[in-house]
């Protein structure tokens, strides 16, 4: 959606942006009542964080059997994590983050393992390495998936990537997604604005380059539409496989995506390149 994230609250005056703290609440009073200060900017992404101690500790405890409880319990808090984040940021690209990789891969690996009859330490250890390390974005090395478990690696790829993808149109296209926009709280009732969509909230499109210019230039939509075209095409074939490729393969598909970004952020015509490389390591 489109928001005016920087805001005046009506009763007492405080601003807060919105980017920061993902809540129409005033922070100093709590009134929903205020106005925004600056022009709809694209925005996808929610200020949440991932806390999953507790649910570390209970898994440590568990050792032996996790109960289906807790399972999903922890995909759940995985599956509304997952759904607040976004990679647009205040009208500004991201970067496809790690810790939503992460989220991602756990929210399928703990899926996969729970339903495994006699699961081995190794298949335990993966388990636990990814819990201990979700919150920095950390997951292990694709050497240390086991195979029993590589399709959560690999569906976790197809959703973070598909995600990715989502929004990488949305930030090329000005688009606006449906979504609650902050503005609707203005006075307490709908603001008369809140679906307006003017020239003014558009997204200037990009300058035109040619892809064989050197350094550092503002993307071609044509060029960056058509390595998203087969970035699509290859997330529909492992989604196809259930994700069951290679975890060699599901990283080749997350790095195409990140690639992508870079090139749409930054115009380096070496991040294109490195997309397109990484696309080839994914059979199609």
């Amino acid at each position: 959606m489109k928001i005016r994230g920087e805001r005046e609250c009506h009763e007492c005056g405080t601003h807060w942006s919105y980017y920061e703290t993902g809540s129409v609440k005033c922070p100093a009073c709590g009134s929903v009542r205020s106005v925004g200060l600056d022009e709809r900017t694209a925005h996808t992404d929610t200020a949440v964080e991932l806390d999953l101690s507790d649910h570390r500790s209970r898994f440590a405890e568990a050792r032996e059997t996790i109960s289906d409880e807790s399972v999903e319990e922890l995909k759940d808090d995985l599956r509304e994590y997952a759904r607040k984040r976004g990679f647009i940021r205040g009208g500004e690209l991201l970067p496809l983050d790690p810790v939503y990789l992460a989220a991602r891969e756990l929210l399928e690996a703990v899926d996969v393992y729970n339903r495994l009859r006699d699961p081995t330490d190794i298949e335990q250890k993966y388990i636990f390495s990814l819990l201990d390390g979700v919150k920095d974005g950390v997951r292990p090395p694709k050497a240390d998936v086991p195979e029993s478990i590589q399709e959560a690696r690999g569906l976790a790829a197809v959703h973070s990537v598909e995600a990715y993808r989502v929004d990488l149109l949305t930030f090329l296209d000005g688009q606006d997604p449906n979504g609650q926009d902050p503005d609707e709280y203005e006075d307490g009732e709908a603001s008369n604005d809140a679906a307006h969509t003017g020239s003014e909230t558009e997204t200037d499109p990009p300058r035109q380059i040619a892809e064989n210019d050197s350094g550092t230039d503002p993307p071609q939509p044509e060029i960056v539409r058509d390595v998203i075209e087969q970035l699509r095409d290859r997330t529909r074939r492992v989604e196809a496989l259930g994700g069951d490729v290679s975890p060699a393969e599901a990283d080749a598909l997350v790095d195409a995506a990140d690639a992508i970004g870079e090139f749409v952020r930054e115009g380096e015509h070496a991040a294109l390149t490195r997309a397109r490389d990484e696309l080839t390591k994914v059979s199609t």
